[in-house]
């Protein structure tokens, strides 16, 4: 299984991506809180760039049938259900119903991953669920993180790291890029204390600033969840399967 991890979604050339399963990872927040979601019986996510494209969406809805969520620089867009924070999304609020989602660096990396030959949703929280899965395929791999604002992201890096372990604790060979074995290296030094080096990280350091250390212990949490989302003609439900 060839593993290729791109630090970046604009590093994707999506030619590259047609013959593989394309992981989108963006850990803090927007992958955790879509696995959340799904989890608590969520129907669907329809990740969105825009808010105004998440606006004219939801007219195509019945009333309570949906809600809007997702963040600007960490904060609730106004007039949105919801944020970014994976423990608004709880099943009392978010069952059986569609979440149209619109964040600063996530839904732009899932739409990004759209020429993949699958596309799921990893983090820390369904890691070894995510690595059973691509495990049992033969398929090879690209492991793209959202980045924060443009620029690397320790806190993904990590999740892959935590994901190609897993991939590698089932016996199947890999041959991985550089970025692959950097990933795994840095997480087999910091899987005991994640949160140590995180809280030196630019993205971790702006959301404890805005209040959400809490989410932030929430996302780091390793195989909490079973729940594999994958994303398909611009839907993400719960991957089923058989």
């Amino acid at each position: 299984m060839k593993i290729d991890v791109y630090a970046l979604p604009n590093s994707v050339q999506e030619k590259e991506l047609k013959e593989r399963i394309a992981v989108v990872v963006d850990v803090l927040r927007a992958s955790s809180t879509i696995i959340t979601a799904l989890h608590n019986g969520c129907r669907e996510v329809i990740p969105l760039i825009d808010i105004e494209e998440a606006i004219n969406l939801s007219k195509n809805y019945e009333k309570g049938t949906f809600l809007l969520g997702g963040e600007r620089n960490a904060q609730k867009i106004e007039g949105f259900d919801l944020s970014n924070s994976p423990y608004e999304y709880t099943r009392d609020v978010v069952e059986g119903r569609t979440v149209l989602i619109t964040t600063t660096n996530g839904t732009r990396a899932i739409r990004k991953a759209n020429e993949a030959k699958e596309v799921i949703i990893g983090g820390f929280l369904n890691a070894a669920a995510v690595a059973r899965y691509i495990g049992q395929k033969e398929e090879n791999v690209a492991f793209i993180c959202a980045g924060t604002d443009g620029k690397f992201s320790l806190d993904d890096i990590l999740a892959v790291g935590a994901m190609i372990d897993a991939l590698q604790n089932t016996g199947k060979p890999l041959d991985m890029d550089d970025l692959g074995l950097v990933c795994l290296q840095m997480y087999s030094i910091h899987k005991q204390d994640l949160k140590e080096i995180l809280k030196h990280t630019y993205h971790y350091k702006n959301l404890v600033k805005a209040g959400f250390e809490a989410d932030v212990d929430y996302c780091i949490q390793l195989n909490l969840l079973p729940t594999i989302p994958v994303y398909r003609e611009g839907v993400i439900r719960v991957l089923n399967i058989v």
